[in-house]
């Protein structure tokens, strides 16, 4: 699958490269690796971030909001770190350094689009409510990045860790896996109360 990485606003990715040019930002990070090995760290292959915040059965459509832009840092050909930016009133500004086990779950689910069949344009679009991440895998490689929701054709990717119940690494259709988000974001049913003793029926 060719995938058509989307160009990252000007202003976030000159934030992450004054970011890295600047020792205090890099020693106070949370990333050991990136302190550790030496430079040049690189920016590279942004993604946008989408976020899902709320799906109900029968919702539609998929309402997304545009949070951030994530760069992946690298140092000898490899990713050792990735870097977070957001929109402020004042524009895009660099957010923070972060490492962990969604980097290399994101190059891996990356590869694996690389091997399917039809262009498309890699996102990322986070359910905060499941504390999970997935590669979102958009059908119009031309579209633009900061706007549009899941269409029912396009893939998304768990990314490892996943939710319990959800295989991480396998994709799947937006139109297979919707419903079963909603069902889990769905509210629990109030308990029904006794009219006399207020009880849970």
């Amino acid at each position: 699958m060719p995938l058509h990485v989307p160009p990252a606003p000007a202003p976030a990715l000159r934030s992450v490269l004054a970011a890295l040019g600047s020792p205090t930002a890099v020693r106070e990070a949370r990333t050991p690796a990136l302190r550790a090995l030496p430079g040049p760290h690189t920016p590279e292959l942004p993604l946008p971030v989408h976020v899902l915040d709320r799906l109900t059965p029968g919702d539609g459509p998929f309402r997304t909001r545009l949070t951030g832009w994530r760069f992946m840092i690298r140092s000898n050909d490899r990713a050792v770190a990735a870097a977070d930016t957001m929109l402020t009133p004042d524009g895009w500004t660099f957010s923070h350094f972060f490492e962990g086990p969604y980097l290399g779950s994101t190059e891996r689910a990356l590869r694996q689009a690389e091997s399917m069949t039809a262009d498309c344009q890699p996102r990322l679009l986070s359910v905060p409510a499941l504390y999970m991440l997935t590669l979102w895998l958009h059908g119009d490689p031309t579209a633009d990045a900061s706007t549009g929701a899941p269409a029912p054709a396009d893939v998304l990717v768990p990314l490892a860790p996943a939710p319990p119940g959800i295989a991480a690494h396998r994709p799947c259709t937006v139109a297979d896996l919707m419903p079963t988000l909603a069902l889990r974001l769905a509210p629990a049913p109030a308990a029904k109360t006794s009219p006399l003793l207020g009880q849970p029926a």
